[in-house]
């Protein structure tokens, strides 16, 4: 009897997978589609006929739904106006050197005294800049949205540990809030709450509310089973074991949620500013971008990465803090000392505004005014190396993006390129692919074959001109070879649903520009993360660069990109870039730092070279944390699709910020939901590439 389960259970483990002929016969019918696409050219381009109203069924059905259900959300909307409104005017009332004053106490209790000194510095350049009354509405919108995020984040995530059952439907619901753009759901929140500063409220609520989810649930998931038992033993009840035992295991978890959604609330202040409609420092990024003021675009963006850089450092300090770390300075700065200094800056506050009320004025303009010449600097610089950064913008263009895009078949003309693409040099490209095919059949293997095959076809007609049939069938394939049936249903469902609305066009659009901007993430980031793994100098300069890269909010790398590039695909690939870069630079890093030193000290012993090295010993031990990092680069291109539409691109995210000014929700919801799907995809087959296959059965 144990025999035979023994060997059901091996049978349930075994997955049939796709060989060689399944593999051929896409091949075969790609290539069918290819050469039939003169007589039914359906086969490449997706007939209109034979698309459904999805779009249109969406307005409906919201339609009714937000006519229903609106007033409920405008009371919300009013109830959350008053103490927002409240906490905006309490900051702006508070003087400045006051604030300094608690903000330097709370981060000598988090970090110590060089914490405190960076909060100082910070805030100085919010007055000097003269953005101090905008940086108080930002920072009002984020004390309000954190404590909403962390308190439903909370709850969610106690749910999802103490019912597993509602976990799955809780983990799809948390991929769809962290995929789906901003923009998207901004159009339902417009419409159910109605316009100004409460709707950017509630969208960076709702933004910053899965990391308190997701380390909620990990939190309470790794809490020791002793000690548990130790609470049970102790005769607490349900609620005392949760709140005494449970709870204050899981806390430095919770903090660490705790940090990763203020960073999040903090990311959205620029997107809440489209529809906040209130003075904050990411209406003043907005308002500099549109009017090129490059020199105040730059200032502005520099205060919100200074606030993310405070806030991070502040709530992750007290996150990871451990009594034998702390400095003597966190010593002294006891919570009764902290609680004592507040009542003392606030008690001096209020004299100050009854006995001198105007002796600690807010400088109105500070450093914006004199950066006018920065501006006319800047623009003279465009001005004077235009043909230089046009010569980079075309070059890339030409070799890079309109093959991907076109193709060869449609680059190799007389207008693009300058050639005509001939029989012959078909016939070359053929035999060519053919032989690195060869190459690869002998090198790697035939898995590596059929990629190269694929890769020269895709190369040959364009993301644009693939035929859809192969792609979906592809795509399809490759989820089950990885996944299995689960996620090949949920691929295929996906791109037809896509292919049905009309939204395939913009899919092949942010395909190729999001592939190549990731390839090129992981080509450079790779080598600079191989660089600073062997180089402490290197890694010191990288680290710095790599925080304020991932603390600056999207919005701000249109900037330089869009200063000296113009508005186009390039300059959207370019910002993509710079926000995409750092995952594959840290990951890389941390991966070869932490190969097993013994494996490396034996692979040198046996004479490898260093290349030899690093390619047969490093990278493939580090490769499942460096596959994390291809993991994280994908999801951060997509999450900068929509951010990037603002610069002139036709993809996905063009359509979603379209369905914004039009106040379209079936479109947003749909173009959204098309990027969730991507990003939902691309995240699943990484980390099915990352685990431990099973036992599998090569069939035909």
């Amino acid at each position: 009897m144990t025999a035979l389960g023994n060997v059901q259970d091996y049978r349930h483990s075994v997955r049939v997978e796709p060989g060689p002929a399944a593999w051929g016969a896409v091949i075969a019918l790609v290539l069918a589609c290819i050469g039939l696409k003169g007589s039914l050219p359906w086969l490449v381009n997706f007939p209109v006929a034979w698309q459904l109203p999805i779009v249109a069924w969406i307005n409906v059905v919201s339609d009714a739904v937000i006519h229903a259900i609106q007033p409920l959300f405008r009371s919300i909307s009013a109830l959350l106006d008053a103490p927002m409104r409240g906490m905006q005017a309490g900051l702006a009332w508070l003087p400045w050197p006051v604030t300094m004053i608690i903000v330097a106490a709370l981060s000598l209790k988090s970090g110590g005294v060089r914490l405190a000194l960076f909060a100082i510095i910070a805030l100085g350049y919010l007055l000097i800049a003269g953005y101090w009354p905008q940086s108080m509405n930002t920072l009002s919108l984020v004390l309000l949205a954190v404590p909403i995020a962390v308190c439903f984040g909370f709850v969610l995530g106690v749910l999802g540990h103490r019912l597993p059952k509602f976990r799955p439907a809780l983990l799809a619901l948390l991929d769809l809030m962290q995929t789906v753009p901003a923009f998207a759901y901004l159009i339902p929140l417009l419409l159910l709450f109605g316009f100004g500063p409460v709707v950017g409220l509630i969208a960076s609520a709702i933004y910053a509310t899965p990391p308190m989810v997701r380390n909620t649930m990990l939190g309470l998931d790794r809490v020791p089973g002793d000690i548990r038992e130790s609470g049970l033993m102790g005769g607490c009840t349900r609620r005392q074991q949760f709140w005494h035992v449970e709870v204050p295991t899981a806390f430095p978890q919770i903090l660490v949620g705790f940090n990763q959604t203020t960073m999040a609330a903090l990311s959205m202040v620029i997107v809440a500013a489209i529809i906040g409609g209130f003075e904050d420092i990411g209406w003043e990024v907005l308002s500099s971008m549109r009017k090129a003021e490059f020199g105040q675009s730059i200032l502005s963006g520099l205060v919100i990465a200074l606030l993310a850089i405070l806030i991070d450092r502040l709530t992750i300090g007290f996150a990871k803090r451990r009594p034998t770390g702390e400095t003597p300075a966190m010593v002294w700065m006891t919570w009764q000392r902290f609680a004592l200094i507040v009542v003392v800056a606030l008690a001096a506050a209020v004299a100050i505004e009854m006995i001198l009320p105007n002796m600690l004025s807010v400088p109105s303009t500070g450093l914006r005014q004199q950066v006018g010449v920065i501006n006319v600097w800047l623009v003279g610089i465009v001005r004077d190396y235009a043909w230089f950064f046009n010569g980079i913008r075309n070059a890339v263009l030409y070799s890079l993006l309109l093959p991907l895009r076109l193709g060869i078949s449609g680059s190799a003309t007389p207008v693009v390129w300058g050639v005509q693409l001939t029989p012959t040099w078909i016939a070359a490209y053929v035999v060519l692919v053919l032989a690195i095919a060869t190459l690869a059949m002998n090198r790697f293997g035939w898995r590596a074959a059929v990629a190269s095959i694929m890769a020269g076809i895709l190369l040959f007609t364009g993301v644009g001109g693939f035929p859809w049939p192969a792609f979906i069938i592809g795509m399809v394939l490759l989820a089950y070879r990885l996944s299995g049936l689960k996620l090949a249903c949920f691929t295929l469902v996906g791109f037809v649903l896509i292919l049905l609305s009309g939204l395939w066009v913009p899919l092949c659009q942010s395909l190729y520009l999001t592939a190549l901007a990731v390839l090129l993430c992981l080509v450079i980031g790779g080598l600079l993360g191989i660089w600073a793994a062997h180089n402490e100098s290197v890694s010191r300069f990288l680290r710095p660069v790599c925080d304020a890269l991932q603390t600056m909010p999207q919005f701000v790398f249109l900037i330089p990109a869009l200063m000296f590039f113009k508005v186009g695909e390039f300059t959207a690939m370019i910002a993509i870039m710079l926000y995409a870069i750092v995952p594959p630079i840290r990951y890389v890093e941390h991966g070869l730092r932490h190969v097993r030193e013994d494996v490396v000290e034996a692979v040198r012993q046996m004479g490898a070279t260093p290349t030899q090295l690093l390619g047969q010993a490093k990278f493939p031990l580090a490769l499942p944390v460096i596959m994390l990092g291809v993991n994280q680069t994908i999801m951060a291109a997509l999450s900068m699709l929509a951010i990037a539409a603002l610069v002139g691109t036709r993809d996905l995210g063009q359509q979603v910020y379209i369905a914004l000014g039009k106040a379209d929700a079936g479109l947003g919801i749909m173009a959204g939901l098309a990027i969730a799907f991507l990003a939902i995809l691309a995240d699943r087959l990484t980390q099915a590439s990352i685990r431990g296959k099973d036992i599998k059965i090569e069939a035909v």
